[in-house]
C-alpha cells in the first residue's frame, strides 16, 4: 500500500504486474517519524506505546532505543516506553523484517511434517495466496499506533454478559483495572438508549475488578436482519479516583439478545439450528473474505457497502473464513446496525500447525485473548469456531507431511481455545472446526449432525441436481465460479487479454482447471456464447442457477437443514472467482438471484420430469404465520397461456409448507418439456414477494425467440427512475446495463408477454433522465448467442 501511494510500484492487480513484486516480501522495511512529547507525559506514571497491528516480524525502537518486538499480526502489542521517552521531539522506528526469515529455517528443519513453513508464522494465511487471489506477501504498520499515558490507573478489558426474562433484561459488567498507585477507585457504569439513560450503577474497585448488575425493564431486544429491528445500546464505564476525577473511560455498543447454537437429538440425527431470543432461525448467507489483497486500502465505507449488499440480499449470517482476518471494529458495528450474525473462525485454514511448540502456543493464546475482548461484546457475534477445513484434510493418527496428529490439534483446538473462551466469553457457542461432525470426527461431512462443506458440484463433477439429494444440517461452504462482468475484466486486461485461454486471463483465475470446469458446465447448460463479453455473463448465470438449486433445496428442507452460507460473498482482487460480489462490490447475478431465493417468504417449484408434476412449496423464515396469494401460470415458451390458477393459502411462520402439486403430464405430452414454462407467484397484500421459474429442458434446449423488449422510462422522484419493460415473447434473465454505480431493484430476471415488470434504478451520481435513456441498455439470454 505505502509503495503504492510512493508510486514506486505498479497496480499488483493489473495483467500479471503481480509476479514482478514478489521480491518486496524478501526485503526488510523500516518505517519512521518524529513526534512531540509534552512535559506533562513525562509527569505521569507510566506511559505505554501501543501498537494496535504490526504485520508480521516487527522491532520497535524510540530514539534509538529498543522498545520491544512483535511477532503475531494479529495481536495488540504494548511496551512501556517512559524511560525511552524524552520532552519535545522523538523519533520512532519500526523494522519490519521478512516473514522468509522464519519460514525458511522453519522448512527446512520440519521439511518431513510441514514442508510449506508458514504455519510458523501468525499472519493472514491467504496472504501467500489462494485459489481465487494473489501472493501478495505484505508487512507494514496495519493498524493505528498510539501513546497511552495514566497515572495511579487505568480501565483494561470490560466483560459483559447478559441474563433475559420475558419482560426485563440484564447486563452484568466486569471491568478490569491495571492499578499504577493505591487509592480509593470505584466505576461508574451507565447504559444509554438513544441517549437515554435506562440503567446505571457505581461499582468499587477491588481487587483489580469492578462488577456491577443493570437491570433494563422491557427490554428492546436485537434480531437477525427481517426478524426485527436491531436496536443498540451504549454502555459507558468510567474510572474515577477518591476526588472524583474521571481517570479513564470506556465505552460499548451492545444488542439485547440471546443467541445460541442448539444441538438436539432428534429424528435424523442432531440438529444444528442457531436460535435467538429463543426463536429458531434459518441461517442464510455467504461466506467473507478479506475484501482487498491490499488489505489496509479497506475503509468503513467498503465495510458499509458490501454488507448493506449483503442484508440487501436478505442474508442474515456471514462466516468470517479462517484464512484472512479478525476484521476491523467497522465490519463488526455495520454488521450489528445491519442484523448480519457473524460466524467467526479464528484465523487457521487448510493446514498444519505446530500445536507441540509451547512458545507458539502462548503467542496464539495471546492472539485469542484480543481478539475475543474486543469483538465479545457484538451483538452479531454467534459463533467462534477453530478453524477452516483441518478435520476435513489435514489432521491424522500421526504427523506427516499433510497432516498434524489429533494428539496436537486437540491441544489446540480442543483445549486452548475452549479453555480461553470459557474465561472470555462463556455465553457464546465454540465449534472446533468447520465442517465437523458431532460424531466421528473423520466423518467431516456427516449428513445427520454438524455443518458441512459440500464440493461435489464444481470440485465433484457433479450436476447441478445432485444437491437436491442432500440431506446435511447446516451448509457452511458450497459454491460455483463465475467471472466479474466485462467492465471489471477491463479494469486488468488490454483488449487482447480478453480471451478465456489468453495468459492474462488464466493468471486471473486460481482455481487451476477453473476456466475449463465453467466451460464444461455451461456446455451443460446454455449454448456457447458468441462473444468474449457473452460468455463472462453466462458464467454468472450459470454460477446463479448452481447456488438456486442448492439453497432452495435446503430451504425447503428446513427443519432438517437450517442454514445455507454459500462460498464466496466477495472478492480479494479482479478476477474469476466464487463471488457474488465482484472485487468493486458490483453485483453478479448470483448476487440478485440470492435476494429472491433468500427472500424471507419464498414460492418454489420441484419438478418431476418423469411423474410430469411440480410440488409447488412456501419457505417461511417469519417469526408469525400469514396469509398470501399463490398464483401460477403454465405458458409455452412464446408466452402463450395454457392454463392458470389463483388461491388464498396460509404460509405457518417458520417452515417449509408444501402447498400443491401441479400435474403436467397431460401438457408435457402435447407441448413437450423444450416448449413449457410454468411462472409462481406469491403475493402479500396485494404485491408479490416471490416469484419463480420452473423449466422442465435446460436453457440451451428453449428455442427461444426475439423476446423484442421494450423499456419505458419514468423518474420517480428523489434521483430514481422507474423502468417498466415489456417482452413480446418470453425472455429469460434479462439484464439492465447502465455506466457507473447503479442500484437496481432486481437484474437478470425473467419476462413474459402480458406480465411487465418494473424496476427501480437509483444511480450513485446526478443522471438526467435523458441521458439514463440514452445509456440504458437491455439485453436477455438470447442476445448472448443469436
Amino acid at each position: 500500500m505505502d509503495l503504492l501511494r510512493a508510486g514506486r510500484i505498479p497496480d499488483p492487480f493489473y495483467r500479471d504486474n503481480e509476479l514482478s513484486l514478489q521480491w518486496i516480501a524478501r526485503r526488510e522495511w523500516t518505517y519512521t517519524r518524529d513526534f512531540e512529547v509534552p512535559p506533562e507525559m513525562l509527569s505521569v506514571d507510566r506511559v505505554l506505546l501501543r501498537c494496535l497491528g504490526l504485520d508480521t516480524l516487527a522491532d520497535v525502537f524510540i530514539n534509538g532505543r529498543k522498545a520491544g518486538a512483535a511477532d503475531n499480526m494479529y495481536r495488540t502489542w504494548e511496551f512501556d516506553v517512559k524511560q525511552l521517552l524524552r520532552r519535545g521531539r522523538n523519533r520512532i522506528a519500526v523494522r519490519f523484517r521478512s516473514v522468509y526469515e522464519r519460514i525458511d529455517p522453519f522448512r527446512r528443519v520440519n521439511r518431513a511434517a510441514m514442508p510449506d513453513g508458514r504455519q510458523c508464522v501468525r499472519k493472514m494465511p491467504c496472504n501467500f495466496g489462494w485459489d481465487w487471489g494473489p501472493a501478495l506477501v505484505t508487512c507494514g504498520i496495519w493498524r493505528g499506533i498510539e501513546l497511552a499515558a495514566f497515572s495511579q490507573a487505568r480501565l483494561g478489558a470490560v466483560k459483559i454478559s447478559q441474563e433475559h426474562r420475558k419482560d426485563r433484561a440484564a447486563v452484568i459488567v466486569q471491568a478490569a483495572v491495571e492499578t499504577a498507585a493505591p487509592g480509593g477507585l470505584r466505576t461508574a457504569i451507565r447504559l444509554l438508549h438513544k441517549g437515554r439513560i435506562v440503567a446505571e450503577a457505581v461499582a468499587p474497585v477491588s481487587r483489580g475488578k469492578a462488577n456491577a448488575r443493570l437491570t433494563i425493564k422491557n427490554p428492546r431486544r436485537w434480531w437477525p436482519n427481517n426478524m426485527g429491528g436491531q436496536p443498540l445500546y451504549e454502555l459507558k464505564v468510567e474510572l474515577l479516583n477518591a476526588a472524583d476525577e474521571v481517570l479513564d473511560a470506556a465505552g460499548r455498543r451492545l444488542g439485547l439478545r440471546t443467541l445460541r447454537l442448539v444441538q438436539k437429538k432428534d429424528r435424523w440425527g442432531k440438529s444444528f439450528c442457531f436460535e435467538v431470543n429463543g426463536v429458531p432461525f434459518f441461517a442464510k448467507g455467504a461466506n467473507w473474505i478479506p475484501a482487498d489483497a491490499v488489505y489496509t486500502r479497506t475503509t468503513a465505507a467498503d465495510y458499509r457497502r458490501l454488507l448493506q449488499a449483503s442484508a440487501d440480499a436478505n442474508m442474515n449470517m456471514l462466516r468470517v473464513w479462517g484464512g484472512g482476518l479478525y476484521e476491523d471494529d467497522a465490519f463488526y458495528d455495520c454488521c450489528d446496525e445491519l442484523g448480519l450474525c457473524v460466524w467467526q473462525d479464528f484465523m487457521f485454514a487448510c493446514s498444519t500447525y505446530p500445536a507441540y511448540d509451547a512458545e507458539f502456543m502462548a503467542n496464539v493464546a495471546a492472539e485469542a485473548r484480543d481478539n475475543i475482548r474486543r469483538l465479545r461484546h457484538h451483538p452479531c457475534l454467534a459463533l467462534w469456531c477453530g478453524n477452516n477445513e483441518l478435520e476435513q484434510d489435514h489432521v491424522g493418527p500421526e504427523w506427516t507431511g499433510t497432516k498434524m496428529s489429533w494428539k496436537d490439534y486437540g491441544a489446540l483446538f480442543d483445549e486452548l481455545l475452549p479453555k480461553i473462551l470459557a474465561r472470555e466469553d462463556p455465553q457464546r457457542d465454540y465449534w472446533p472446526s468447520s465442517p465437523h461432525s458431532a460424531g466421528r470426527r473423520e466423518d467431516y461431512n456427516n449428513p445427520a449432525c454438524g455443518d458441512a462443506h459440500l464440493w461435489s458440484v464444481w470440485h465433484g463433477g457433479k450436476p447441478y441436481e445432485w444437491y437436491r439429494s442432500c440431506e446435511h444440517r447446516f451448509s457452511s461452504e458450497f459454491g460455483f465460479q463465475s467471472f466479474p462482468g466485462p467492465r471489471t475484466v477491463k479494469t486488468f486486461t488490454l483488449p487482447g487479454d480478453r480471451n478465456l485461454a489468453a495468459r492474462v486471463m488464466e493468471h486471473h483465475q486460481r482455481s487451476g482447471a477453473g476456466n475449463t470446469v465453467i466451460m464444461r458446465y455451461m456446455l451443460d447448460w446454455f449454448r456457447l456464447p458468441a462473444r468474449f463479453d457473452d460468455t463472462l455473463w453466462v458464467s454468472q448465470l450459470l454460477q446463479g442457477m448452481a447456488m438456486k438449486y442448492a439453497v432452495e433445496h435446503w430451504r425447503r428442507s428446513m427443519p432438517r437443514g437450517m442454514g445455507t452460507l454459500y462460498w464466496q460473498l466477495n472478492d480479494t482482487w479482479p478476477g474469476a472467482s466464487w463471488s457474488s460480489l465482484d472485487y468493486f462490490g458490483r453485483w453478479k447475478a448470483l448476487h440478485y438471484l440470492a435476494r429472491n431465493f433468500f427472500a424471507p417468504l419464498l414460492v418454489s417449484g420441484l419438478e418431476d420430469t418423469k411423474k410430469g408434476t411440480v410440488e409447488i412449496h412456501a419457505t417461511s423464515d417469519l417469526r408469525e404465520n400469514t396469509g398470501a396469494k399463490l398464483k401460477w401460470t403454465l405458458t409455452e415458451l412464446s408466452g402463450r397461456i395454457l392454463a392458470q390458477d389463483a388461491k388464498n393459502i396460509r404460509v405457518p411462520a417458520l417452515k417449509n409448507t408444501r402447498l400443491l402439486t401441479i400435474d403436467a403430464a397431460g401438457p408435457l405430452k402435447v407441448y413437450g418439456p423444450r416448449n413449457l414454462l410454468l411462472w409462481l407467484e406469491l403475493c402479500r397484500d396485494g404485491e408479490p414477494v416471490s416469484k419463480n421459474l420452473v423449466h422442465f429442458a435446460r436453457p440451451k434446449h428453449l428455442e427461444l425467440a426475439a423476446p423484442e423488449i421494450t423499456a419505458a422510462v419514468k423518474p420517480a422522484g428523489a434521483g430514481v427512475f422507474r423502468v417498466t419493460l415489456k417482452a413480446a415473447s418470453t425472455a429469460l434473465y434479462v439484464r439492465l446495463e447502465l455506466p457507473g454505480r447503479v442500484r437496481l431493484s432486481d437484474n437478470f430476471f425473467h419476462l413474459r408477454p402480458g406480465a411487465p415488470v418494473t424496476i427501480l434504478a437509483r444511480p450513485a451520481y446526478n443522471l438526467p433522465l435523458h441521458k439514463f435513456k440514452k445509456s440504458l441498455k437491455v439485453a436477455s439470454l438470447i442476445d448472448t448467442y443469436a
